[in-house]
């Protein structure tokens, strides 16, 4: 980016950094191998507001995405294929949302923070995009476990990026966000994630984005500090499993597909 452009978008760079769930951070990771994490899905989100919302997804159906229920407005278009969003590539499926389906309990910043989005067409699966398994019911991971996240958020403080970056992750002891958070942690619904000891986290603007352990999505980012230091919450997957199947199969039955 050039220096004027920097400068000309500073104040708006300064102002998203304030606000926990309007912009984005993969913190203490690196960028991404090329279509390394095919399901990857960039929410390009419409808003009047003043400050840009973006979030990220992941395919989990040729014409679903999931994602977290805060990233929710009213026009999104996901864009699927991509390593760079500035970029036109030729492996970028850009597809507009018919529906976006938030858990019918989500309660901003605390509950059910899950949503499905149904694409108004199929994206086509290839090597640069392919599907992401969910979890078992009983699969579960536990304190000690490192999984990958991927985001397009900031490397740094008020540093953006628009190359896909990645970073590894610690699974901590519910004791650590008990501590952590003074609003309600629920470890049937939630999963702490981040040691606090190391300046590695991805945040807001990688809401949605998912946990991945051995090729499965485990949880989604969800919310942590306005400062960003780990651990943060991410919602846990398997406790949803049948919303999400419920769900997509009633939307087609539906004849929305």
């Amino acid at each position: 980016m050039a220096l004027s452009t920097l400068q000309r978008n500073l104040p708006v760079v300064l102002a998203i950094n304030l606000l926990t769930f309007l912009s984005g951070k993969i913190i203490g990771g690196r960028e991404a191998v090329p279509h390394s994490h095919p399901y990857i899905a960039y929410l390009w989100i419409n808003t009047t507001e003043k400050t840009k919302k973006k979030c990220g997804g992941f395919l989990v159906h040729e014409d679903f995405v999931l994602t977290a229920a805060h990233c929710w407005r009213r026009s999104i278009t996901v864009i699927l294929g991509a390593r760079d969003i500035d970029e036109q590539e030729m492996t970028q499926q850009v597809i507009p949302i018919r529906k976006a389906i938030p858990h019918p309990y989500f309660k901003r910043k605390s509950f059910n923070d899950i949503m499905l989005l149904q694409l108004e067409k199929k994206a086509k699966l290839n090597a640069e995009v392919s599907l992401l398994k969910l979890p078992s019911g009983h699969s579960q991971v536990t304190p000690g476990m490192v999984c990958s996240l991927a985001g397009w958020g900031c490397i740094d403080q008020n540093i953006s990026t628009s190359k896909l970056h990645e970073v590894q992750l610690e699974i901590q002891k519910d004791k650590e966000c008990l501590s952590h958070f003074k609003r309600p942690y629920d470890s049937t619904t939630k999963i702490c994630v981040g040691n606090p000891k190391e300046k590695k986290y991805g945040l807001q603007g990688d809401s949605g984005s998912p946990l991945v352990s051995k090729n499965v999505a485990q949880g989604i980012v969800s919310y942590g500090k306005m400062e960003g230091t780990p651990p943060n919450i991410y919602t846990r997957i398997s406790s949803f499993l049948c919303w999400i199947k419920t769900t997509m199969k009633l939307f087609k039955l539906q004849g929305q597909d």
